[in-house]
């Protein structure tokens, strides 16, 4: 009886390793040309579209305490009170890691064109890029970065990790010290999407969209199903 237990037990562990394996396999494989999922259109590894991606201003200074401010759409809230993305070699990237600190604020409908110019130029080549696009800058009183004014809704945040990719980038984490807003966008006041019109970017044509209206409640419209 303790042999057949014995020879029980290797065969459920050699199974079991058996499907680790190929389930580290399917995982492991990344190089490989895929499978394709049937009945629908495949594209592969390449330039994944993850919807929807917000268009965020980040702003920053440098030595001289010149504004800067670019748009990045690799980001989104990483805890209660962080914010965190992913930036290559730019000017703002340097600038973090001077100053460890930014602000975030969010491009909307009504600054699309000056939003998409920040993301467009660099402040290496034009420094006053901010003043070029008409907009004004006020020191943060909570960190060593500016609140670009034009923009409704402001988060003050002092940078808490870099993650260097060793080629001039980092994925950054921020800590939200203070945020702000423009009370024309607030209703009752909470912040109204609707008024504040934040844009979104889709990366499968290269386009800006506003964020529209509201469909449901959250944690309430799912109980249809309890």
């Amino acid at each position: 009886m303790k042999v057949k237990l014995i020879i029980a037990a290797a065969a459920l562990s050699l199974a079991a390793c058996t499907n680790s394996n190929n389930h580290n396999n399917l995982n492991m494989n990344t190089k490989e040309k895929p499978q394709e999922v049937a009945g629908r259109k495949n594209f592969g590894s390449q330039h994944p579209v993850i919807t929807p991606l917000p268009c965020i201003m980040i702003a920053t200074y440098d030595a001289n305490q010149t504004p800067d401010v670019m748009m990045a759409a690799w980001g989104g809230q990483a805890d209660y009170n962080k914010i965190t993305f992913e930036l290559s070699a730019h000017k703002t990237t340097d600038n973090l890691r001077l100053k460890k600190a930014f602000t975030v604020s969010f491009a909307t409908a009504d600054d699309v064109a000056q939003s998409d110019y920040f993301g467009i130029v660099s402040g290496n080549k034009v420094p006053d890029k901010v003043a070029r696009a008409g907009f004004t800058a006020t020191p943060s009183p909570n960190v060593d970065a500016p609140i670009i004014d034009q923009y409704k809704l402001t988060l003050e945040c002092r940078v808490v990790e870099m993650d260097e990719d060793g080629q001039g980038g980092a994925r950054v984490v921020g800590e939200v010290v203070n945020w702000s807003v423009d009370e024309s966008v607030l209703t009752d006041g909470k912040v109204d999407i609707m008024k504040l019109r934040p844009i979104i970017y889709n990366s499968s044509v290269h386009s800006y969209h506003v964020v529209g209206d509201s469909v449901g409640q959250a944690w309430q419209t799912g109980k249809i199903y309890q």
